[in-house]
């Protein structure tokens, strides 16, 4: 299962997850490949998320060697959650480090990046972030960090301290949607492939 987190007013539909998808799809592991609409609750897409695994884990899936989780920024933060809940390898871009410092400043209403749809973003979510906030990586060998030093958003150096021992591609420019994700993508979908 090649399980991929969007970010934070994100979507299916981001370039990065189109990219990926595709790029497993060619891969011939279309099947492998899931990537929900994420709710604006933090708990509810963990708990999305939780069931996903689940299900396929009921179907044979070996979480320790079947399972990688991808995240982008806020998806980020949740694949690390899921990652050390479930001992699975993770594949972060420009990840969250603290969420819910970062996030408390997004309270309110939002559109989402690629349509009009609109959403709240409450306080008690940030709550819900403070909540699942887990250490620094147990065995940080699990882990890639695609991280940018020109991401506008998120402190590149907060995300290398916090990953420090896992794989990194570091950035010297690009920005926090990794614009230039395509000439990163052969590298990123190697270790996506790559079994235990």
């Amino acid at each position: 299962m090649i399980l991929y987190l969007h970010g934070f007013r994100s979507s299916p539909q981001s370039t990065k997850a189109s990219m990926l998808a595709q790029a497993v799809r060619e891969a011939g592991r279309a099947a492998d490949w899931v990537c929900p609409q994420l709710p604006p609750s933090p708990h509810e897409a963990l708990v999305l998320c939780t069931g996903l695994i689940q299900q396929r884990i009921a179907q044979g899936m070996d979480s320790k060697t079947e399972l990688v989780v991808l995240g982008s920024s806020l998806g980020g933060y949740y694949a690390t959650c899921l990652a050390e809940a479930w001992q699975c390898r993770a594949l972060l871009f420009n990840p969250v480090v603290h969420a819910a410092r970062d996030l408390a400043t997004q309270v309110g209403e939002h559109t989402m990046w690629n349509s009009d749809e609109r959403f709240h973003f409450l306080p008690s979510y940030v709550d819900e972030l403070a909540d699942m906030a887990v250490p620094r990586p147990a065995q940080p060998e699990r882990y890639y960090l695609l991280a940018a030093k020109g991401d506008e958003v998120l402190d590149w150096r907060e995300m290398v301290e916090f990953y420090q021992g896992c794989e990194l591609r570091l950035l010297e420019g690009s920005d926090h949607g990794i614009s230039d994700f395509s000439q990163w993508l052969p590298e990123v979908l190697e270790r996506v492939l790559r079994t235990q």
